[in-house]
C-alpha cells in the first residue's frame, strides 16, 4: 500500500483510529470524528448576509460525554507530522481543551499545553495515550487532585435521550463553573448574550451540583414572573417533584430547587431587607 496516495479520510479510517483503538479509547463514547462545532461567522455587506467557513475539527476525545479532553487534526501522508497543528491549536483556545494532536499517519505530534518543560513530543501510533492519562493530567493542570473535587467534575450531564447538547460555548461556561466550585470557588459570574442559551446552561451547573451532591439546596432567581414560568415548564421541568415556587418570601424545605422573584424575596428596602438576607442564607451560609 502507497501511503502517499492515501486521502485525509484514509489516514484516519487506516492509522489514526485503530491507534485510539488500541489504547483504549471507546471509540462509540469517547470519540467524535468531523465535529463541526461552529456554524460559520455571519458577514453583513450592506443588505447582504452570508455565513463564512464553519469550523470543523477531526476528532475531539472525551473523558465523558460533553467533557472534552484532546483534539486530533489529520492530514494526509504528503503532509508534515505536525502539518495540522496549527489549526488544531486554534480550535483548542476556542474549545478550551488542553491537549492537541497532528497525525499524517505516521505517529502523531502530541502538543500539551499543561507540561511546563517539554511542550511538544514526537509519537508513535502506539504511543497514544490512554483516556486515564490524559484526564489525569488534564485534572492536575485544572488544580483537581482531591477524590471530592473528581467527584464534582466527573458529574454526568443531563441527557434527556433526544440528543440534544449543549453548544461549545455553553459546553465551556458548564465546565468552567463545575471546575472552579470544585476548587471551592463560590462566587461566580457568566456573563451570556440574549439568546444563548443562559437558563439550559444554568440548567446543567444546577443538575451536575445537586446529583453530585455538592449543593443541597439551589435558588434560582429571575426578574419577571414569565421567566419563572417559562424556566419551569422548560429545562427545569427534569427536577420535577424536588422543585418549588417560592411564594410569600416563605421557604419550604421539603424541596430542593427553587425558583424565586428577586423582588418577591424583599419588602422593598434593598440591600437592607433583612428578611431577604435570611432567606438568601437559607441557600449560601456564607452570604454577606
Amino acid at each position: 500500500m502507497d501511503k502517499k496516495s492515501l486521502s485525509e479520510r484514509d489516514i484516519c479510517t487506516k492509522f489514526i483510529t485503530p491507534a485510539l483503538v488500541k489504547s483504549g479509547w471507546d471509540i462509540l463514547k469517547q470519540v467524535r470524528e468531523e465535529v463541526s462545532f461552529t456554524d460559520g461567522r455571519i458577514h453583513v455587506r450592506g443588505n447582504l448576509t452570508m455565513r463564512g467557513k464553519q469550523k470543523r475539527a477531526d476528532y475531539i476525545l472525551y473523558y465523558k460525554a460533553n467533557i472534552p479532553i484532546a483534539i486530533i487534526e489529520a492530514k494526509d501522508n504528503k503532509h508534515a507530522l505536525g502539518a495540522g497543528m496549527q489549526q488544531g491549536l486554534e480550535y483548542s483556545d476556542i474549545l478550551d481543551i488542553p491537549f492537541v494532536f497532528s497525525s499524517n499517519g505516521d505517529g502523531f505530534l502530541f502538543h500539551d499545553k499543561t507540561s511546563k518543560s517539554k511542550v511538544e513530543t514526537e509519537l508513535t501510533l502506539e504511543q497514544f495515550p490512554t483516556s486515564k492519562t490524559l484526564w489525569s493530567r488534564y485534572c492536575s493542570y485544572k488544580g483537581i487532585v482531591k477524590p471530592e473535587q473528581k467527584k464534582i467534575v466527573e458529574q454526568d450531564y443531563f441527557l434527556d435521550g433526544s440528543g440534544r447538547t449543549p453548544r461549545y460555548y455553553q459546553q465551556n461556561a458548564v465546565n468552567r463553573t463545575i471546575e472552579a466550585i470544585s476548587r471551592g470557588q463560590n462566587r461566580i459570574l457568566l456573563v451570556m448574550a440574549t439568546g444563548t442559551g443562559k437558563t439550559y446552561t444554568a440548567f446543567q451547573i444546577i443538575h451536575r451540583l445537586w446529583k453530585s451532591g455538592t449543593k443541597k439546596r439551589i435558588l434560582f432567581l429571575a426578574d419577571r414572573t414569565a421567566l419563572i414560568d417559562q424556566t419551569r415548564r422548560g429545562d427545569f421541568k427534569h427536577f420535577g417533584e424536588s422543585m418549588t415556587v417560592v411564594k410569600n418570601r416563605k421557604v419550604d424545605k421539603a424541596y430542593e430547587v427553587y425558583l424565586a422573584l428577586y423582588q418577591g424575596l424583599t419588602s422593598g428596602e434593598g440591600e437592607e431587607d433583612e428578611n431577604a438576607k435570611n432567606i438568601y442564607r437559607q441557600f449560601s451560609p456564607d452570604f454577606l
